[in-house]
């Protein structure tokens, strides 16, 4: 039996792995209406150019481009809504009206205002701007920012997986109130969920208060881990190698542990004992700055170096089949390509739960150290 769980568990790790590949190998194809050869990545630039274009968020949701026997882009996704607080109030239109141009090239007209996508960046130009003028930096100068609140892919992928996490969570609690043991995709979650409760929540917590903080704790668990794994689909969703992502999550940590601190908490950081009179407010000002700043900046750092390094490693890897083919061959390439990338991958899978873990083992260890008794001491 426990031979059979761990070919199960390695099939699956390989599966992923394979998925990964095509994500990237897809993801290759979306760049081409972008680059003047019609897509082929064969430079050294044209790769940095694309691995950086692939690791950022965009406005529409595609999944693969492909050229017609006419010799025409066609692409497979849908767009996806675009929200701007513009100079004259709410705009809203959706995302194919680009067409698929991340140059700025592509001017949208909407209520009387012109918009274009610069750098996957959305600018409302000038009323009598024609086409958009750029300086010498390649900067716009006859356009200016809007407050852009449109659901990009990132957006998109919180969205269905956070819809996803309720339906399967509601169906384990409903299993709960009828019987002890859950039932199919249950059983999956269960151990899960005992193991964020009695290794992460627990011993950080206390036994006191622990149960206060599971919830959140198992949320924010098995959100950055399905979202992790989700990074590496065919889906291409780069959502948890988003800074603003990774800023929010340490933001809502930040104001749980924050709110949640006792007196004692407050007292040892601000005015602590024990130690020289003139001493403490040099060791209030270091408590206060590690509390407010360092430890949410730890926490939204680590998570997004990790994923968007994971993600800049394989696709790097994966360009070694442009970059080398003509040293190595097109078949040398092509297999020092795949395998260097598919063990790669591999452990990214793991990386996915590592990150998970860390992400909330910190979290749990700041709110430990909140709510924690420090009379005693």
């Amino acid at each position: 039996m426990k031979i059979a769980q761990k070919s199960i568990q390695f099939l699956t790790i390989v599966v992923i792995a394979l998925f990964s590949i095509s994500a990237y190998a897809v993801a290759a194809d979306k760049n081409q209406d972008s680059q003047p050869n019609g897509g082929q990545v064969n430079t050294k630039k044209e790769v940095e150019e694309y691995i950086l274009h692939h690791i950022k968020d965009s406005h529409d949701f595609s999944l693969f481009s492909y050229t017609n026997d006419a010799g025409e882009r066609k692409h497979l996704g849908f767009p996806l809504p675009v929200i701007l607080w513009s100079s004259e109030g709410l705009v809203t239109f959706m995302s194919s009206e680009f067409h698929h141009n991340d140059d700025g090239h592509v001017i949208v007209e909407k209520e009387g205002l012109k918009f274009a996508k610069i750098h996957s960046k959305i600018y409302e130009l000038e009323s009598d701007a024609a086409t958009v003028v750029f300086d010498d930096t390649h900067h716009a100068t006859n356009a200016h920012k809007v407050l852009d609140f449109s659901i990009t892919k990132s957006a998109f992928g919180l969205l269905l997986i956070g819809l996803l996490m309720l339906l399967w969570f509601s169906k384990l609690a409903r299993q709960y109130k009828t019987r002890k043991v859950p039932t199919g995709f249950g059983r999956i979650l269960e151990p899960l969920v005992l193991y964020v409760r009695d290794e992460i929540a627990r011993p950080n917590i206390g036994e006191q208060h622990y149960r206060r903080f599971t919830g959140y704790l198992l949320t924010v668990f098995f959100f950055i881990w399905i979202l992790n794994l989700a990074g590496l689909t065919p889906l291409g969703f780069n959502v948890t190698g988003q800074l603003a992502v990774t800023a929010c999550l340490a933001i809502f940590t930040l104001v749980i542990y924050t709110v949640s601190g006792t007196k004692g908490y407050w007292m040892h950081m601000i005015w602590m004992p024990g130690v020289p009179v003139l001493i403490r407010p040099v060791l209030a000002i270091i408590e206060l700055a590690g509390a407010l700043v360092i430890k949410p900046f730890s926490l939204l750092v680590r998570l997004f170096a990790n994923i968007s390094a994971g993600h800049i490693v394989v696709m790097s890897l994966i360009a070694i089949m442009f970059t080398l083919k003509e040293s190595l061959g097109v078949v040398g390439a092509t297999g020092l390509s795949l395998l260097l990338s598919f063990f790669i991958t591999l452990i990214e899978v793991l990386v996915a739960f590592l990150q998970a873990y860390i992400f909330t083992m910190l979290s749990a260890l700041f709110i430990g150290m909140a709510v924690d008794d420090h009379e005693h001491h």
